[in-house]
């Protein structure tokens, strides 16, 4: 009789296992050697001219990094690749967002980091360093942002490896008077110093979030990476040109605002966060949702959302913008994929952004990545 009673327990607690939804955590993904890629939305790369390093992957813009003292010249970042079409002031409001734990051993930056062409430009905002200050030379000026004072430099590179190959061109620098590993940095704001100061970047390559260790060794965990397009500025510059807001998300150019869904409020019965096929958010039963709130200075946009179904019946995200029923996302199969409800109308000024799991049947629905926000 309790062999029986056993077996029993045993049969209903596999029923109540196979009823459960199921979370799987794929092991993150480490390279060492030269490589570009993607993932969540995010650009990565892995840059050295030699030695031993590891850059190991964990979704969205986070990462983690270690170089070996052998090292000559390495750059671990992940940001986003622009590809040289628009300046800089196209893109309005650029924020980086950050958290690391940085243990350089030797020479190291942790900073913001990128390219532009027409001119050829390689820039930094460094928020702190190793053993040497960079970049060793006589400062242009002071300018204030996001509640600190850097220094800035212009100084040039002859005939050194860039995204033109080894050529001639100007660095621009703004590097703390104070470090600090994490907060959030209005890289607009140092751009538009640069230029009160004469220093014009040209069309942008790229914008990042990057470690740089030179023949020295040292590892870093950046657990918050959140790179943003658009928005109002709140990067108070001083000293050295007057530099104010750069508009609101939507007033003009072709602005982009990018947030990763699970950066944004989580509710309903079943809602969660997932690492597999991505990091996001699982909206397992009708009413779970995520939701946010956003600054629209303009009437119409175009709304992206990366999701997939996870298992083949369809899965339905509705948009909502201030409690307004403004569109519906599809998802028919559990490869990952973007779609986007184009011109858009929805109120302005602060807006609740909500995306809502619908048509429940039974099963648990929608996996979701990144929600991206771009002008029509």
């Amino acid at each position: 009789m309790q062999q029986k009673k056993l077996m029993g327990f045993v049969a209903l607690l596999l029923c109540v296992m196979l009823m459960m939804p199921t979370m799987t955590v794929n092991a993150a993904t480490t390279i060492y050697n030269e490589q570009t890629g993607q993932e969540d939305g995010y650009d990565y790369s892995l840059w050295k001219d030699y030695g031993s390093t590891s850059m190991t992957l964990t979704g969205g813009g986070t990462f983690e990094c270690w170089w070996d003292s052998g090292i000559g010249n390495a750059l671990f970042r992940k940001g986003k690749t622009l590809g040289c079409t628009q300046s800089y002031a196209s893109y309005g409001n650029i924020t980086v967002d950050y958290g690391v734990n940085y243990q350089p051993q030797g020479n190291s930056y942790l900073c913001v980091y990128g390219w532009s062409r027409n001119p050829l430009v390689e820039y930094y905002i460094v928020e702190s360093w190793g053993t040497w200050r960079p970049p060793g030379a006589t400062p242009k000026g002071q300018i204030t942002v996001d509640g600190g004072t850097y220094d800035v430099y212009e100084t040039t590179r002859v005939n050194q490896p860039s995204i033109d190959g080894n050529t001639t061109f100007k660095q621009y620098w703004s590097v703390r008077t104070s470090k600090r590993t994490s907060g959030t940095i209005t890289v607009s704001e140092h751009f538009k110093a640069w230029a009160n100061m004469g220093m014009n970047l040209g069309n942008l390559y790229e914008v990042a979030l990057c470690i740089e260790g030179y023949q020295s060794g040292g590892w870093a965990n950046v657990y918050k990476n959140n790179l943003t397009f658009g928005g109002s500025s709140s990067g108070n510059t001083g000293n050295s040109g007057n530099t104010g807001n750069s508009g609101n998300s939507g007033n003009s150019g072709n602005n982009s605002y990018v947030t990763q869904c699970e950066n944004m409020t989580i509710s309903g019965t079943y809602a969660g966060r997932i690492s597999s096929p991505f990091s996001g958010v699982a909206l397992y039963a009708n009413g779970d949702k995520v939701s946010y709130t956003q600054y629209f200075g303009y009437g119409t946009h175009n709304f992206t959302l990366r999701g997939c179904s996870n298992n083949n019946e369809m899965a339905k995200v509705d948009l909502y913008i201030g409690g307004t029923m403004c569109g519906t996302f599809y998802f028919g199969g559990s490869y990952p994929a973007s779609y986007t409800i184009k011109n858009v109308s929805h109120g302005l000024g602060n807006q609740l952004v909500e995306l809502v799991c619908t048509s429940d049947n039974g099963t648990w629905d929608a996996y979701i990545d990144y929600f991206e926000i771009t002008n029509p």
